[in-house]
């Protein structure tokens, strides 16, 4: 009998993201290698929503219960989807559905034991990528997997296996499109050989057979980009140059006569000259997560920094005329409001393009959000909340650090050249709180927010 699963995801949409997300397109890709498996896609960008969100949803649950006889439900769970995931769980079983309930996605992933509790209404969890283990729940193979933990049964925790090698493109296989798509997202390789101890790149990679796509499937893809009248790159790798086929990648492009923009998301310590000088044969945008200057910030999070490199490297950008962004991160543990603005001073004072400064999530299973008590963190009350008080700054202390934030941002590209001149530009911001989470209460236009759907 042919199984139905309807995939559900909730992405925080961007004004230029293809229309499926990438991870979303990777499973169904996936399943399309089954012949006995057919799927519906609904995509709802959550920072979209309205109050009738659950009540569409549930529509559309109704009408493609009604077509097949045999339909699960999938959802990819993240952290501004939380909310909204939580009541429609609920809603799905007052309706009578009686499939399946399959979850996973990052909320998931770096959950312990007790998933059942967080989601009662759930019957599946996946922990880790979840294409293979998906593609094995639906056609009932009766084998234990690792990292699927089934309601009710003893939890492992562990997590998925899966050969990045072997599955195939969403890209080749048409899953995405690329007409009329200027801008696309891209992955060349998963997980993260760091530990930093605010991110959730480490755990989910800790079984992959294979850390890199297979290279002519990569290959294959930057032709097809180039041949595409692709304008815009923003490859999602943790960090690009950790890869061993980082600068092929990009000599690739170079072959290919590729003039667009190409983001890049790089350790500064693992910039070689090599990397930064075939780099600069592109239109490139760096983009480094520095976080903190400071020594004993780093080392509570798992996120040293050698600095005397890193200043190395920030003058090769400069003189290879290569534009670069900084990322930094204010409520950190062991963190000052001076030493704070001392990370951002020695920014302004290495003249970056851009620095961004984001406040610290305690994300879901993270050496930061389990040892939280040892700093006294304390986060605000809403649906992502972020880090507003330790024992080294108050919750005062916080809002000017955010207004610092707003500073940087409001002159993203013409940041002034002195710390001073910066802070005076903080007094008169004011703080957009809706910067960092999903503004769930958007008024829509009537139809605005419909299910995408691919047709199968």
């Amino acid at each position: 009998m042919s199984k139905h699963v309807i995939i559900m995801e909730f992405p925080w949409g961007r004004d230029k993201d293809p229309r499926v997300p990438l991870g979303h397109a990777s499973l169904i890709s996936t399943l399309e290698c089954s012949s006995n498996i057919s799927y519906s896609s609904l995509i709802y960008p959550v920072n979209e929503a309205n109050e009738s969100l659950t009540e569409q949803i549930i529509t559309e649950i109704n009408h493609i219960s009604e077509e097949y006889l045999d339909v699960d439900i999938a959802i990819g769970v993240y952290v501004w989807a939380e909310d909204i995931i939580q009541n429609l769980l609920d809603a799905i079983r007052n309706i009578g559905f009686t499939g399946r309930i399959i979850l996973g996605g990052p909320q998931i992933t770096y959950s312990g034991p007790g998933l059942e509790t967080i989601y009662p209404d759930a019957d599946i969890f996946v922990r880790g990528y979840g294409e293979l283990a998906l593609l094995s729940i639906l056609q009932n193979k009766k084998i234990p997997i690792p990292g699927v933990h089934y309601a009710g049964e003893l939890d492992l925790c562990q997590q998925t296996s899966v050969d990045l090698e072997i599955l195939p493109s969403p890209w080749l296989n048409g899953v995405i499109s690329l007409e009329e798509q200027k801008f696309i997202r891209w992955e060349t390789q998963r997980g993260c050989p760091f530990r930093c101890g605010f991110c959730q790149h480490k755990e989910a990679g800790k079984r992959l057979k294979k850390t890199e796509f297979d290279g002519t499937r990569v290959f294959k893809e930057i032709d097809l980009f180039c041949n595409s009248d692709v304008k815009e790159i923003a490859i999602l790798d943790p960090i690009f140059n950790a890869g061993s086929k980082s600068i092929p990648i990009l000599k690739r492009f170079i072959e290919n006569q590729f003039k667009g923009n190409i983001s890049l998301q790089c350790r500064a310590e693992m910039c070689s000259d090599e990397f930064l000088e075939t780099a600069a044969e592109l239109d490139v945008k760096l983009e480094f997560g520095l976080q903190t200057i400071h020594k004993n910030e780093g080392r509570a999070v798992g996120r040293t920094n050698n600095m005397r490199r890193v200043n190395e490297v920030f003058d090769k950008l400069k003189q290879e005329e290569l534009y670069h962004e900084v990322s930094i991160i204010f409520g950190l543990p062991n963190q000052t409001l001076a030493s704070f603005i001392e990370t951002v001073e020695w920014c302004l004072d290495k003249s970056i393009p851009v620095i961004k400064a984001f406040p610290l999530m305690l994300l879901r299973g993270t050496d930061i959000e389990q040892r939280k008590d040892e700093w006294n963190l304390i986060e605000s009350n809403e649906s992502m909340p972020t880090v507003i008080q330790s024992d080294t700054f108050s919750y005062s202390e916080w809002l000017e650090m955010f207004r610092i934030s707003e500073a940087l941002k409001k002159t993203e590209s013409n940041h002034p050249k002195s710390i001073e001149q910066l802070l005076e530009i903080s007094k008169h911001v004011q703080i957009d709180y809706e910067r960092f989470r999903p503004n769930t209460n958007l008024v829509l236009k009537q139809n605005q927010l419909q299910p995408i759907e691919i047709e199968v």
